[in-house]
């Protein structure tokens, strides 16, 4: 039996935080002013924690701690946990530290309860890689040829454009990278590598089209790549 199956009511949660967070120096109390526990640690002003209480880990939960933070120095959501649920999910974890939201897991087969992360000021590290990427796609593509949310048609990255450029100016003969320079610096790279099977080698350094090629740029109607093929672009 899971743990999911066997927390039949949110209660099943109370006991294993209740013993917990007490080792932790709270007392503590539940369903109070509507929130799930309360516990209260001894100071001035007494410091509050507060933690809510779901069956799986959704929107509203988090709407709910959310709105807890207000009265509150400490607040936590708690889910039963789970092999693959949302709480072994690493993008949660992250969205409560950027919440400022703690996350507790119970194993309600142990009674144990695990603090996946604590509910202090957080700030996602930079992905420089990432970051770089990003921007030099925007910048190489020209115009904006995919509407944004775009589901049923090919992306088209700046790679693409590059390649189809290429392709236009191979119409009427087998060319040189270096003639395509002007098209695309990484012409030599995009004849090479062939993502969409528009290339062939005709000889050392020479390039032609391929009748996939000739068939794209004659009707325009350019294939799309793979998703393989797109992440390798």
């Amino acid at each position: 039996m899971t743990n999911r199956s066997a927390a039949t009511t949110e209660t099943s949660l109370y006991a294993p935080i209740k013993r917990f967070l007490e080792t932790c120096g709270f007392e503590v109390k539940g369903e109070v002013c509507g929130c799930d526990i309360v516990g209260l640690a001894d100071g001035e002003p007494p410091l509050v924690v507060i933690t809510e209480l779901k069956l799986s880990f959704s929107l509203e939960l988090l709407l709910q701690a959310v709105e807890r933070t207000r009265s509150s120095d400490l607040v936590y959501v708690a889910v039963p946990a789970t092999r693959r649920g949302r709480d072994q999910d690493k993008r949660v974890h992250r969205l409560c530290r950027m919440l400022g939201i703690g996350l507790f897991t119970v194993d309600l087969r142990l009674g144990s309860v695990t603090v996946i992360s604590e509910p202090t000021p957080y700030r996602p590290r930079p992905h420089l890689p990432q970051r770089r990427r990003l921007v030099a796609e925007h910048r190489r593509r020209k115009g904006d040829p995919t509407a944004g949310g775009s589901t049923r048609q090919p992306i088209m990255t700046a790679y693409r454009q590059r390649a189809i450029a290429c392709a236009g100016a191979m119409r009427n003969g087998a060319k040189r990278p270096r003639d395509l320079k002007v098209l695309a610096e990484d012409a030599g790279a995009i004849l090479l590598r062939n993502v969409y099977g528009w290339f062939e080698r005709m000889g050392r350094g020479l390039y032609a089209l391929t009748p996939a090629g000739q068939d794209a740029v004659g009707s325009g109607d350019v294939p799309a790549a793979t998703p393989d093929q797109r992440e390798a672009a």
